[in-house]
């Protein structure tokens, strides 16, 4: 009896994808899935509870520092300059969802050195308080090294999507993030018309 009233409560669960059912195996709760829109720079506060699931941010590091060659290049720099290095956790629930690795250009973005992130996490922050008027995404894939897996409370070796992102406001560059997803949880999705000639 008890078993027939588990299915009967199992079945809104799987018509909402919440559970898996394979045939000779069982019944199991489906990991959740999330989206963000490659052409667009979504919150990740906002991928997060697109899942039904609390959201919730640590910063784990926050370093002013003098920009290093690799800063450089991947911010576009002719020549050092200072900048922001911050290391954020987003969690989904009760499990990391994504590690944001940025780099603020201070000359661009004086206001965010007195920024502590302590109730806005600094990509929110910034697309509410700068201006972006360009974007780029870089999408590849890794595998989570030690300290990634660490971090993100996932074995060695578990494959990730990661997302590099840089802005530039009227020319000048902003941010570069670089935004880790561990597994099979999260997909980005474009939709595109065809061009005009």
């Amino acid at each position: 009896m008890a078993s027939a009233a588990g299915a009967r409560r199992s079945r809104p669960c799987a018509a909402a994808g919440l559970i898996e059912r394979r045939r000779k195996v069982g019944s199991f709760v489906r990991q959740p899935h999330s989206q963000s829109a490659v052409l667009e720079i979504p919150e990740i506060r906002s991928e997060v509870e697109a899942l039904s699931l609390p959201y919730r941010f640590a910063l784990l590091q926050r370093r002013r520092r003098r920009s290093t060659q690799a800063d450089r290049a991947a911010l576009g720099l002719d020549a050092p300059a200072p900048v922001l290095a911050l290391t954020v956790r987003h969690d989904a629930g009760a499990r990391p969802f994504c590690l944001e690795e940025r780099l603020i250009h201070l000359a661009s973005v004086p206001e965010a050195e007195t920024q502590d992130f302590a109730a806005e996490p600094p990509g929110a922050w910034l697309v509410h308080h700068v201006p972006w008027t360009a974007a780029e995404h870089r999408i590849r894939a890794r595998s989570a090294d030690a300290d990634l897996a660490a971090l993100m409370a996932c074995p060695p070796g578990t494959p990730c999507l990661v997302v590099e992102r840089r802005t530039w406001s009227a020319g000048r560059p902003v941010t570069v993030v670089r935004l880790t997803y561990p597994g099979e949880a999260h997909e980005l999705v474009a939709r595109f018309a065809p061009s005009q000639n």
